[in-house]
């Protein structure tokens, strides 16, 4: 049971749908997410609406994380699934796993995502990038020999996403865990 309730459409603040549009960067590097026919998230959107200007401020860094990064929309997704997994954040994993699918992770790839960066059939890109979402979330900094890797195929600019990547859904789950954010109605875990 959440904690905090989340306020439903018809009750959020107008500030509320102003921060929604910070959610679409002004120039950005990827389509957008497909919301058709997709869960809607109301339950943290509305547990954000309690506080439209910070709701704002989040939405833009988050908006640049998923459609402004310059990393591979495929990379985004394996960053914010091991988030989720390292945080045991649920919610989070299952709002993703759709867009880890559009970006081409198939079933057997997202499974992995939930064992050791080490596991067979990852590239050496993708299994530095799981090291970094662990070694960011627990020691708060990228290892040298992971750092190695990164930079031997990242420029600087998609180093930084990969670390804000990162630093934003552990925020998400940050707060989806302490508010206790329940399930949606029509989100379902994988």
């Amino acid at each position: 049971m959440a904690r905090v309730e989340p306020l439903p459409t018809n009750q959020w603040p107008p500030e509320m749908r102003d921060a929604m549009a910070a959610l679409a960067p002004s120039s950005p590097r990827h389509p957008r997410l497909v919301h058709e026919g997709r869960p809607k998230a109301l339950n943290l959107l509305g547990t954000f609406a309690h506080h439209p200007a910070l709701a704002r401020a989040f939405f833009t860094l988050n908006g640049h994380a998923l459609l402004g990064t310059t990393l591979s929309s495929r990379q985004r997704e394996i960053l914010i699934l091991r988030v989720a997994h390292v945080r045991n954040a649920p919610y989070e994993w299952a709002q993703h796993l759709l867009a880890a699918h559009d970006a081409g992770l198939d079933d057997e790839e997202i499974e992995r995502i939930r064992s050791v960066p080490e596991a067979p059939l990852w590239n050496p890109l993708e299994a530095a990038l799981l090291r970094a979402a662990d070694e960011l979330v627990g020691e708060g900094a990228i290892a040298e020999e992971t750092w190695t890797v990164l930079t031997s195929e990242l420029d600087t600019q998609q180093l930084l996403d990969v670390i804000v990547t990162v630093g934003a859904y552990e925020t998400v789950a940050w707060l989806l865990r302490s508010f206790a954010v329940d399930f949606d109605d029509d989100l379902t875990y994988g």
